[in-house]
């Protein structure tokens, strides 16, 4: 039995091999070609179970995600397995994986759904996925300007951006609030608060803005302004989204129309339209889901057997 930790999958793969892999996925998805096993969670005594999976018949992979939360924090493990003839063929960390798959995806939503010639983006949060988003965003779309907004570390995690990428002309920043939002063309909110982070009314028109902090029904972090304001709401899997994301289900009524909210690989596949002007608010909020965990698994095993270790 082989097991891949959180160190050996940093080294296998990064978002230069997960965002390719992870948009052939969803596409799959979107197709009716893969199936998705939703979020499940039971708890005892303060200790949470989640369970969640995807079958994957295009790269010949099924598996599941199982981790507990306790405190507060997370230990992911996952149990991969060959979709032709059931084998079990790996288990692996998933810390590393649940890192690089957020981000990964985000940045598939960006050039999916972010206006054209977008350069400046606020980022709300300095945890592992507010500096996750930041190298990504840095490294794998035309963002110049990273305006980097958190309780604590958003100097430190600004200056280390920019000794990064400041060759490359990406700039980054500690700022407001206020500061982050005006002008930014792609607004990321990656923070565990349980309430709004800002105004929707200071968003400037065309933002992007993709809210991934949170897969809880009672927490959110954009408010009913920038629901009202948005012209497209765009998610990983409606059944999924409709059970988890406190962000669309706190929404004052009619906010969110359920039937018109697009799925991110119906948008990727050309099944539904995604931004249809400059001046348009999308929001793409995310949860998480088994289909990512499971894409970037299969990768991390594969890219473990090619190179013979």
């Amino acid at each position: 039995m082989i097991h891949l930790t959180d160190a050996q999958i940093d080294k296998l793969i990064g978002f230069a091999q997960a965002i390719p892999a992870l948009e052939s996925a969803f596409r799959e998805l979107a197709r009716g070609a893969a199936a998705v096993q939703r979020r499940v969670r039971t708890e005892a005594h303060g200790t949470k179970l989640s369970t969640l999976g995807a079958v994957l018949p295009g790269a010949d992979v099924a598996g599941a995600k199982v981790y507990t939360t306790l405190r507060g924090q997370f230990n992911f493990v996952i149990v991969l397995f060959r979709a032709s003839d059931g084998a079990c063929l790996a288990t692996l960390d998933a810390n590393a994986i649940t890192r690089l798959r957020t981000a990964a995806t985000t940045m598939l939503a960006v050039r999916a759904l972010a206006r054209r010639g977008a350069h400046t983006a606020a980022i709300f949060g300095t945890g592992v996925q507010g500096a996750a988003h930041a190298h990504a965003l840095a490294q794998f779309t035309d963002i110049k300007t990273l305006r980097i907004v958190g309780i604590e570390g958003d100097a430190a995690l600004a200056a280390s951006l920019d000794a990064t990428y400041g060759a490359q002309g990406v700039t980054a920043s500690a700022v407001t609030t206020d500061e982050a939002l005006d002008g930014a063309d792609v607004v990321i909110t990656a923070t565990r608060s349980s309430t709004p982070l800002f105004d929707g009314h200071a968003l400037c028109p065309g933002a992007f803005v993709a809210a991934i902090g949170s897969s809880l029904p009672h927490t959110r972090e954009i408010d009913d302004n920038t629901l009202a304001r948005a012209a497209r709401m765009v998610v990983e899997l409606r059944e999924q989204a409709r059970e988890e994301a406190g962000d669309l289900m706190l929404a004052a009524p009619g906010l969110v129309d359920w039937n018109s909210v697009a799925e991110l690989g119906e948008v990727l596949e050309g099944l539904t339209p995604g931004r249809q002007r400059d001046d348009e608010i999308v929001v793409y909020k995310a949860v998480g889901f088994g289909l990512q965990d499971v894409a970037l698994a299969a990768l991390a095993y594969k890219t473990f057997i090619e190179r013979g270790a």
